[in-house]
């Protein structure tokens, strides 16, 4: 599968956002050595799963290739207890102009950090689309802001990098 998609920095939360349907999301990527880790085990609400994403064209992390097995609870026990490294974050869903928002609140040690991602069925789809007046820069070809190079992460790791975008935690 690939998946099409660009990743946002919050500049405010939507109105009201705290009511919108939301899950807890775990991820745990693995190797824990790795500078940039791209195998995840995810507890997403109620599903599990494993997943590696790997860009399908170099420099271009929109759009992504993904392979997906779905787990059971029982399994995504047992592998949560390999050691890894961890992000935990509230992801909110939220209706923009005829498109869904994922807008991920992290948790724990990335507290502040504020994401909101849009994904796409075509090139075009995601070429065109204008960015929301919510969101404060397109982060999408941030290495830093990339889920495998978060997690293991503190706010205060990234917050220079943040800044450089004039970033201030939403919350």
């Amino acid at each position: 599968m690939i998946e099409l998609e660009r990743t946002f920095l919050a500049k405010h939360l939507p109105e009201g956002f705290e009511k919108l349907p939301n899950k807890e999301v775990i991820d745990i990527y693995h190797p824990k050595e790795a500078d940039h880790p791209v195998l995840r085990l995810r507890k997403d609400g109620d599903k599990y799963e494993l997943t590696k994403k790997s860009p399908v064209r170099s420099g271009d992390a929109s759009d992504q290739r993904e392979q997906t097995i779905t787990l059971t609870k029982e399994e995504f026990r047992k592998l949560s207890q390999l050691e890894g490294k961890r992000v935990e974050k509230v992801r909110y869903y939220y209706d923009y102009n005829g498109r869904k928002a994922e807008i991920d609140v992290f948790k724990g040690a990335l507290e502040g950090l504020v994401l909101v991602d849009f994904e796409f069925t075509t090139h075009e789809e995601k070429d065109s689309f204008e960015m929301p007046e919510f969101c404060l820069a397109d982060v999408t070809h941030e290495v830093f802001i990339a889920g495998g190079m978060l997690c293991g992460k503190k706010f205060a790791d990234i917050e220079a990098k943040l800044g450089e975008f004039g970033y201030q935690k939403p919350l």
